[in-house]
């Protein structure tokens, strides 16, 4: 069950990464949407880090 949980977790945190690496290439890139991204994938790191 855990391993399957953690790799959830990872896949998620890779596909935000994703998205902030795509946004953050664009010509103009939203502030407000790079911050969000980060915030998720920092929620996402400190469960992996608590399991």
């Amino acid at each position: 069950m855990e391993s399957s949980h953690v790799a959830a977790l990872q896949s998620k945190h890779a596909g935000l990464e994703a998205k902030l690496r795509d946004e953050m290439n664009r010509p103009a890139p939203d502030e407000g949407t790079i911050k969000q991204i980060k915030l998720k994938k920092l929620k996402i790191k400190e469960e992996l880090e608590h399991i």
